[in-house]
């Protein structure tokens, strides 16, 4: 049976090869059809043989189908051009080896062009019009190693430089004769400066003052006693029971009640609390007699009583004052509107020269006044301020805007005084303060280093000091008062009272511990028209002003029970022995 092949007198297709041979067997008559160099070009008139390319031959990298068509006919042409060309050895790049390739698969020389092709050359034609195009290779092959690196090039001198043998350089040959001072000098003032630097270091390290004497502890507090057994009876701390303002016009009144004052996981809360929760509010504002029948006032003043070492007789007024309240809204007075507390270590612990350490967490909250300080256990030179008191730290729970110094800043001072009426506290006070958070943030140890001869008030680190002095003069010197001063229309000629005593007095006895977590005042603490103040100090409905504004400054202490409250950590006292 024929096939189409044999119809158009075209033989099957030899196999080929993907290799190195230039020149592939054609048929069994041994005919041989050279392979066309990738660099010869078609051979014209006037042109070598040399040159002659075939322009329909595959890209070099394909071995091409090589065919032997039938010698007869007008395919004979088709043979015959073959020999019009001569091979030619390609000359590879550098990096890329040539390969070779063969003729066609439907003959090397140009297809015939003429008006009447013959059959054999339109059935190559057609075949070659509708063959698919010849698989090229995956990748490409080298066996050459990578190019070696470019040379190194001289770059070309610029023209617009001098020539350096041409350029003058005087100071090679001569030497400036201050250069020599200069360098002495700059290297004399730099040494001397780093010495000068140590000097006052060293100085200033030895001048600060140090307690050199034994130390003594007499009160170590942590408060993981219950309670009933923190104030009990053999316990450190004593409660003060008032409600009289302790002579600062304070709003609150200060209770033994375990609302106000309390132990609870090492800690010691004093907490205020409103008086209305326990008596109702139209009862603090009108029509109410409250009476404290605990009132520590006697025993808190002994100074008071018949027979005390500053016998001034019995002040009953101060005693009821300070002991029951009466609310009459006719007067515009009220039933204090806060409960606090005020805890003391009268009983317990005293020293005179030592120091002292109170760990603590201030209260937030507006017109909260939390204190650390001391007063004297005896009046010895007299009443407040004639015989002193220490401050080791006070606040106000205002927040940070507060233009008065709110919580953001302590402060420490030292109130003394010839009369009781004239207190030299502007003469001895100062403050440290929080830049990026406040003192109810967290914890923080106030300090007191006292001995006869220098007092210190310091917060966390005696770089923090807030208050050092020298006892360098008597108080009565550094207080510069005036010979004479008016008791209103009365002059008083001033008198010393510290007159027998040292440099240190008043502050040369014992004095005693208080904690305590007051609100508002009329005594300035809060000054007038600062921070939205409600009330003002010389108005004798202060306190109802403030109670009124209840919806103001409530909130801001906070409902957790501790973000208003005044928390202390430890207490510490130690004097020296």
């Amino acid at each position: 049976m024929s096939t189409s092949a044999d119809k158009d007198g075209i033989k099957p297709p030899s196999p080929f090869y993907l290799g190195d041979n230039s020149r592939q067997t054609k048929d069994k008559h041994h005919h041989s059809t050279p392979s066309i160099s990738n660099y010869s070009r078609p051979s014209t008139a006037g042109t070598a043989a040399s040159s002659v390319v075939n322009p329909f031959s595959p890209p070099a990298s394909v071995v091409s189908f090589s065919v032997d068509p039938i010698s007869s006919g007008p395919m004979s042409a088709v043979t015959a051009g073959v020999a019009q060309y001569e091979v030619q050895e390609a000359v590879p790049r550098h990096g890329v080896m040539a390969r070779p390739r063969t003729i066609s698969y439907y003959g090397s020389s140009r297809p015939n062009t003429g008006d009447n092709p013959s059959r054999t050359n339109s059935g190559v034609r057609l075949r070659e019009t509708f063959a698919a195009p010849p698989a090229r290779p995956m990748t490409a092959v080298s066996t050459s190693t990578s190019l070696p690196p470019p040379g190194k090039t001289t770059r070309m001198r610029s023209t617009m430089l001098e020539d350096p043998s041409t350029l003058e350089k005087p100071w090679v040959t001569t030497k400036d004769p201050y250069a020599r001072i200069a360098y002495f000098l700059t290297y004399s003032v730099a040494f001397l400066g780093i010495a000068a630097s140590a000097v006052r270091c060293y100085y200033g390290y030895k001048s600060v003052p140090l307690i050199t004497s034994n130390l003594c502890m007499v009160l170590d507090e942590d408060f993981n006693s219950d309670t009933d057994t923190t104030f009990g009876p053999s316990g450190n701390w004593f409660r003060e029971v008032q409600l009289g303002g302790f002579g600062n016009g304070e709003f609150e009144m200060t209770t033994s009640s375990s609302n106000n004052s309390y132990t609870s996981n090492g800690y010691l809360y004093m907490t205020p609390t409103l008086t209305s929760d326990m008596i109702g509010s139209d009862a603090v504002y009108n029509g109410y007699t409250y009476n404290l029948t605990d009132c520590t006032y006697n025993s808190t003043n002994p100074q008071a009583l018949p027979g005390s070492l500053n016998d001034t007789g019995f002040d009953a007024t101060a005693y009821y004052q300070s002991c029951g309240a009466v609310s009459n809204s006719s007067t515009g007075t009220i039933i204090n509107p806060i409960q606090s507390a005020r805890i003391t270590t009268r009983n317990s612990a005293s020293i005179k020269y030592g120091r002292v350490e109170v760990r603590a967490k201030l209260p937030r909250g507006d017109w909260l006044w939390p204190a650390i300080w001391m007063l004297p256990v005896d009046n010895t030179y007299g009443p407040w301020p004639m015989s002193g008191e220490i401050d080791i730290m006070e606040s106000r729970g205002n927040g940070r805007t507060y233009p008065d110094q709110g919580i953001d800043y302590v402060r420490g001072s030292l109130n003394w005084g010839p009369l009781t009426f004239l207190n030299a506290v502007s003469k001895t006070f100062g403050w440290w303060t929080q830049r990026r958070t406040d003192y109810g943030e967290d914890f923080h140890v106030y300090s007191l280093e006292w001995t006869q001869d220098f007092l210190r008030i310091y917060v966390d680190t005696r770089l923090h000091y807030m208050l050092e002095l020298s006892f360098n003069e008597p108080f009565f010197t550094r207080g510069d008062f005036p010979s004479v001063v008016q008791n209103g229309s009365e002059p008083i000629v001033l008198q010393n009272p510290w007159i027998n005593g040292t440099n240190a007095t008043p502050f040369d006895q014992r004095f005693y511990l208080i904690l305590n977590l007051a609100v508002g005042g009329t005594n300035g603490w809060f000054p007038d028209n600062a921070g939205n103040k409600p009330w003002l100090d010389n108005s004798k409905t202060a306190m109802r002003d403030f109670a009124n504004a209840q919806d103001t400054w409530y909130p801001t202490w906070g409902s957790d029970g501790e973000s208003g409250s005044f928390i202390v950590d430890y207490v510490k006292m130690w004097e020296v022995c």
